[in-house]
């Protein structure tokens, strides 16, 4: 490495940030990652990882860390939470790496931002920048600088904002204004593993399926805590991810919802709420020496799953083209930018479908039920292929 080689810098701290920072340190870089936050951490509760994210944590190096953290169910169950009909029934324990070559599993969203964050100050070559909002930042052709709120400036070869769903570098790139708000309402909340009624008390991910609702709800930390996010229609919208929630509205919106559905709701008195957005797919997120990655490229609807996974794998790929194009990084940011964008546009409009199955009513519920049925376990492992086999992920 050229030693007049400058370091790259991030803006965003979380999931999406700490992983390119990790990747890209790994392969001898020079990191700053910039946070605006007091501190290095993570909101939110729980994430879902599919074998794809297990292939990201091999490259990543931190496999055997979220293997300590993470809880593996047996089974994904979804549920018609009318009814209480089983409409789907995977036992992923065996299925997925068996199909897929990975495990599919479970872990609470500040464990694996603490994974990250460990792993990164471990490397020597990421310099972590707490409570530092970036207010400027421009490309001087040979290289970037930006500007914090306090008055610094620090210069790098190239910047990558990680910073989310409102991302002010996307602006300066795309330009497409505010996100899209989806008229869906998330509330979320954990209990302890001993609270959880006994009828819902499963080492599974189960998902209810309702008309404009739906419940999920699995375990965390070994199965010490369990996870629920209900989500529901609403036209309430606030700014943020991390409002109190109305209980009275929820369960109002979950009326005619089964028992066993409703005895888990009810074990919550306060709940976390969050407003679901996304963006429309585009196919340029990189401009010159700047480039976004995760939320702040593809922000997608949470019905796959899918949003830190993207993000790590955004990461590698990112990682991968700058090392063979490192003193050419617009052509390694357009390139990790082609090799991209396809598969999270995918990614994008199929959670948006996936949405509209999941609150199913009517002969559409009743289609989407006799549909789910009439597949064999390896029908339904074999429609997930375009998401976890390893062959789909680009490098």
């Amino acid at each position: 490495m050229s030693n007049s080689r400058q370091p790259l810098l991030v803006v965003g701290g979380g999931i999406g940030g700490l992983a390119s920072a990790l990747a890209l340190s790994q392969r001898g870089r020079e990191v700053h990652v910039f946070e605006q936050a007091a501190e290095f951490k993570e909101i939110g509760a729980g994430i879902q990882l599919g074998p794809n994210a297990f292939y990201t944590f091999d490259e990543l190096g931190v496999t055997e860390a979220v293997n300590e953290l993470a809880a593996f169910p047996d089974d994904i169950i979804a549920m018609d939470a009318v009814s209480g009909e089983r409409v789907v029934h995977l036992p992923v324990s065996e299925l997925f790496p068996r199909r897929f070559g990975k495990p599919y599993g479970l872990i609470h969203r500040a464990d694996l931002h603490r994974v990250l964050l460990d792993a990164c100050r471990e490397t020597g070559r990421v310099h972590l920048h707490a409570a530092t909002q970036i207010v400027g930042f421009g490309d001087n052709r040979g290289s970037v600088r930006v500007t914090t709120a306090s008055g610094e400036a620090y210069e790098g070869d190239g910047l990558i904002g990680a910073d989310g769903l409102w991302s002010t570098v996307r602006e300066s790139i795309v330009g497409d204004g505010k996100p899209r708000v989806s008229g869906h309402i998330a509330y979320r909340a954990v209990l302890r593993t001993e609270d959880v009624p006994l009828e819902n008390r499963l080492n599974a991910m189960v998902l209810w399926m309702g008309p404009k609702y739906h419940l999920v709800h699995y375990p965390l930390r070994g199965g010490k805590l369990f996870n629920l996010v209900a989500v529901f229609h609403s036209d309430r919208y606030e700014d943020g991810w991390d409002t109190y929630g109305d209980p009275e509205e929820l369960h109002l919106r979950f009326q005619g919802a089964h028992p066993h559905v409703l005895n888990m709701l009810a074990k919550i008195e306060s709940w976390r709420m969050w407003v679901l957005c996304d963006r429309e797919p585009v196919n340029h997120w990189s401009q010159g020496r700047t480039t976004l990655l995760g939320d702040a490229a593809h922000p997608m609807l949470q019905y796959l799953a899918q949003g830190a996974c993207m993000a790590m794998e955004d990461a590698v790929c990112l990682a991968k083209r700058v090392a063979a194009q490192p003193d050419d990084l617009p052509r390694a940011f357009l390139e990790y930018q082609q090799a991209r964008y396809l598969r999270t546009t995918r990614v994008q409009l199929t959670a948006r479908l996936y949405g509209h199955a999941y609150h199913a009513a009517g002969a559409t519920r009743d289609l989407r039920n006799a549909f789910l049925k009439s597949r064999t376990i390896e029908q339904t492992a074999d429609s997930m292929a375009w998401m976890y086999d390893r062959k789909e992920i680009p490098q």
